[in-house]
C-alpha cells in the first residue's frame, strides 16, 4: 500500500535521536523564525570567524570539493538557519555535523547563515561533464514534479527550500533517496511523500540535471 505523508512523518519520528525525547521538527519552527528575525535585523553579514571551523568541509568560499558534502554558497538564510536548528537540538542526526553547533546561541546560528547567503555560489570545482541525455530526462522529471514551485524555476531557492542549482550531484543523490526512504528529516513531510516511489535511476537523473544548472 502507498504511503502517506502521516506514514512519513510517523516513521521520521519514530527515529528521532534518544536525547531529544518529544522533540518535533515543529518545535524548531519558532526558534528558526526568532533567529531569522535576528538576520534581518541586520547583523554583520561579516561573519567568517564563526563560519571557520565550517570551511574545512564545506569550502572556505561555502563550496565543497568534498563528496556528499553540500555547498552553502548562496543558500536561503532562513533554510541555513532551520537545518543548524536542526543539528543543534539533536533533531536532525548526522555523524560529522555531530556536536558541531552544540552551545551556539540563536545569534551566533544567523550570523553563519548570514555570511553564506551572502556568498556568490558556484559549482563544485570536481564536477563532471554534463550528459544532454541524462540532464534532459531530469528535466522532464522535474517539470512533471513541480520542482520549482517551492525552489523556484531557477533552483535558486527560497525561504526553507535550499538553492540546489548546481549543487554537489552526489549530495543531491543522496538527499533524494533520503527523503524517500523516509530518512531525511525536514521542515515537513512534503518532500518525503513527493520522492516516495522514485526510482534510484530517476533520482540520478534528477541530481545531474540540478547540479549543471548554474
Amino acid at each position: 500500500m502507498r504511503r502517506t505523508a502521516g506514514h512519513a512523518a510517523a516513521g521520521q519520528l519514530a527515529r528521532r535521536p534518544a536525547r531529544a525525547p518529544g522533540r518535533t521538527r515543529a518545535a524548531a519552527r519558532p526558534a528558526a523564525a526568532a533567529v531569522l528575525a535576528l538576520f534581518l535585523s541586520g547583523l554583520p553579514v561579516a561573519a567568517e570567524p564563526l563560519a571557520e571551523p565550517c570551511a574545512a568541509c564545506h569550502g572556505a568560499r561555502g563550496v565543497s570539493a568534498m563528496p556528499n558534502v553540500p555547498s552553502l554558497a548562496g543558500q536561503p538564510a532562513d533554510h541555513l538557519i532551520l537545518q543548524m536548528i536542526l543539528f543543534r537540538e539533536g533533531i536532525r542526526s548526522v555523524p560529522a555535523m555531530a556536536g558541531q553547533l552544540s552551545g551556539r546561541s540563536d545569534a551566533a546560528l544567523a550570523r553563519i547563515a548570514a555570511f553564506y547567503a551572502a556568498l556568490p555560489p558556484a559549482p563544485p570545482p570536481d564536477r563532471g561533464v554534463r550528459d544532454p541525455a541524462l540532464a534532459a530526462r531530469g528535466a522532464a522529471l522535474s517539470a512533471r514534479m513541480n520542482c520549482g514551485s517551492c525552489h523556484l524555476p531557477d533552483y535558486s531557492g527560497r525561504a526553507n527550500a535550499p538553492r540546489l542549482a548546481g549543487q554537489r550531484e552526489d549530495f543531491l543523490a543522496h538527499t533524494l533517496r533520503e527523503y524517500r526512504d523516509n530518512l531525511r528529516i525536514g521542515a515537513d513531510t512534503q518532500m518525503n511523500g513527493l520522492m516516495y516511489g522514485v526510482s534510484d535511476a530517476d533520482i540520478a537523473a534528477l541530481a545531474h540535471y540540478l547540479a549543471h544548472r548554474d
